[in-house]
């Protein structure tokens, strides 16, 4: 394996390019499937680099349940540097599988704190509450949707404004963009090179919604009223949603993107563009990132189960 086992923790660093570039040039739907696509597997490689490391500093700790094979110095010669990183490893594996694992509990609960808060309310789709703070949401589930908006904030915005602001969370629903939301915040619990991806889907997921709301109404300037009268009054949800839902995101930029050209939708860029030679360069990272935590794991279970005595 070499030091090519490490190679997982630090290829994130390839995909910064492709988070700042997809924002501006690509369509934001399709940025946002590249982006989570890209953080997904490079975060499932970088776990993966982090357990086998740890397989070798656990089978240095003396009393482990390990079999006595597992700490043999050829063993423990698969992975450079054991002594100092394997331990290490023990300690950051941990940390992020707690991390992770709070993450999604907290998912969890939000979601359902949140449909225990509207049980018995009136309303299929669109629940309105009789709520001072102008704020409004998507609640994603499998068997109903809800789009929860207080008379505050309706109060604020014209009839074609409320049908873009409808639109805008009705869109949040279709593409399911709170599940691109949780894998890259899951991804950049597992390694924090992946942080700027996620801000950057954080963005392109409203931008998603933006786009298709100025479709459903036929005309981005009423969207780009919308969200910048929404961003003026709303002071966000008195509490968290899933996946950052009541996150408005960078809203001056998503209103200068309505107020110019649509975007062209495209299923990959060329090569020859800025953003294509960093989509490209963002591919080469996550396939190599791939290739290499496959190769270690396939390298690793075979030494060991050559040390392992029957």
């Amino acid at each position: 394996m070499g030091v090519f086992v490490f190679l997982p923790l630090v290829l994130p660093l390839s995909a910064w390019p492709i988070a700042r570039l997809a924002e501006q040039r690509l369509h934001p739907r399709t940025a946002t499937r590249l982006l989570t696509g890209v953080a997904a597997v490079m975060a499932v490689c970088s776990t993966v680099c982090l357990g086998l490391v740890m397989v070798v500093g656990t089978a240095q700790l003396p009393g482990n349940p390990l079999p006595d094979g597992w700490s043999d110095p050829e063993v423990r010669a698969a992975v450079p540097y054991d002594e100092i990183v394997g331990r290490a490893a023990i300690p950051a594996l941990c940390v992020v599988l707690a991390t992770c694992g709070r993450t999604v509990w907290r998912h969890g609960r939000v979601r359902r704190r949140a449909h225990r808060a509207l049980a018995g309310l009136p309303g299929d789709e669109v629940v309105v509450l009789p709520d001072e703070l102008p704020y409004a949401y998507a609640l994603p589930d499998r068997r109903r949707n809800r789009i929860v908006v207080t008379t505050a904030l309706l109060d604020c915005l014209e009839p074609a404004e409320r049908r873009a602001l409808f639109a805008h969370e009705r869109a949040h629903l279709a593409g399911r963009h709170h599940r691109f939301l949780l894998a890259v915040q899951l991804a950049a619990r597992a390694n924090p090179f992946l942080h700027p991806l996620r801000t950057a889907v954080s963005y392109t997921a409203e931008r998603w919604a933006d786009e298709e709301a100025a479709e459903a109404v036929g005309s981005r300037r009423t969207v780009a009223i919308a969200i910048g009268k929404a961003a003026l009054v709303s002071r966000g949800s008195p509490s968290a949603t899933l996946a950052g839902f009541a996150v408005a995101g960078p809203v001056p930029r998503r209103v200068a993107a309505l107020l110019g050209a649509a975007p062209v939708t495209r299923r990959w860029p060329s090569l020859f563009t800025p953003v294509g030679l960093a989509a490209w360069v963002a591919a080469a990272g996550t396939a190599l990132s791939a290739m290499s935590s496959a190769n270690s794991a396939v390298t690793m279970v075979l030494i060991l189960h050559a040390a392992t005595p029957l």
